[in-house]
């Protein structure tokens, strides 16, 4: 217990904290209230702090969220390790790239702060509108309910992301999580290293752009290919569930808390079953173990 540390930090800081250490290249764009992780990101590198792979990541400002998803899709075809955060219509902004790289298999983690879509009006406040829209991209959800599980599930998903070649989309309830400041355990740099693989970090520069090495990408297709090729990436997400929960069992070995894909709280008989993600989960945990235990 002696060696743990711990500070109080909110959602986006501890995001922050695994996403700049587990990266190379960070490409961001301000948008509330997911603009703290990428502040908080240049002032680590600014300050010369390194990841886990003893190098300082390169924090690019883009001019738009659209630039900073196309400079990530660029980075991973580079057979670089990128990141990004955003929210609502930043979201949106990216989606024709997430397309590309679930497509390509680029393995990323983008961290979104959830966030209403301005519709009749602008709401800067949370839903998952923004996250529930890119369901069609075919990036793997991962809700984080509260700040010690964002920072945790953040690098959870950078290692299953490099082991299963398919791209994820970690989010949490933007203010309700993202300015939520709790007292977080921080993951030591060792064990953040130890959650990705070096065989599956080399696998990923080897399917670098690289002229000495060529093969084809962004071709044109008819139906009867596209269909096949779109089918045979089918394998990498039944494989992911399992993936995920191994990189979770590995985690738990490492820091002594549990994480699974899909959690099940309460009376093993229930009658009655809530479905839930982000910080909502808590509340109806606390509730129903409240319930439970007064019948």
């Amino acid at each position: 217990m002696a060696d743990k540390q711990f500070q109080s930090m909110d959602g986006n800081s501890a995001v922050a904290y695994s996403a700049h250490a587990m990266n190379e290249v960070i490409a961001i764009y301000p948008i509330t209230p997911s603009s703290p992780m990428g502040e908080i990101s240049d002032v680590y590198s600014s300050q010369g702090q390194k990841n886990v792979m003893g190098e300082v990541p390169v924090v690019y400002e883009m001019q738009s969220e659209g630039g900073a998803s196309g400079a990530i899709h660029g980075a991973l075809s580079a057979g670089s390790l990128a990141t990004t955060f955003t929210a609502s219509q930043g979201l949106l902004l990216m989606i024709p790239n997430m397309f590309k790289i679930a497509g390509e298999l680029l393995p990323t983690v983008f961290h979104i702060a959830a966030r209403s879509i301005a519709i009749q009006a602008l709401s800067i406040f949370g839903d998952h509108l923004d996250v529930m829209a890119t369901r069609s991209t075919g990036f793997s959800m991962v809700a984080s309910n509260n700040p010690q599980e964002a920072m945790d599930l953040a690098a959870i998903c950078q290692g299953t992301t490099l082991k299963a070649s398919v791209p994820f989309l970690h989010f949490f309830d933007g203010f309700r999580t993202s300015h939520e400041i709790k007292k977080v355990e921080l993951i030591p740099q060792d064990v953040l290293k130890q959650m990705m693989d070096q065989e599956d970090i080399t696998r990923h520069r080897s399917r670098a752009l690289n002229p000495n090495n060529p093969i084809m990408k962004g071709t044109a297709e008819n139906p009867d290919i596209f269909f096949q090729n779109k089918e045979r990436q089918n394998k990498f997400y039944e494989d992911t569930p399992e993936i995920f929960d191994k990189f979770c069992e590995r985690f738990e070995k490492l820091t002594g808390r549990k994480y699974r894909a899909f959690d099940y709280v309460g009376d093993k008989d229930a009658e009655t079953v809530v479905i839930a993600m982000a910080s909502g989960a808590d509340v109806i945990d606390e509730s129903v173990e409240y319930l439970n235990n007064i019948g």
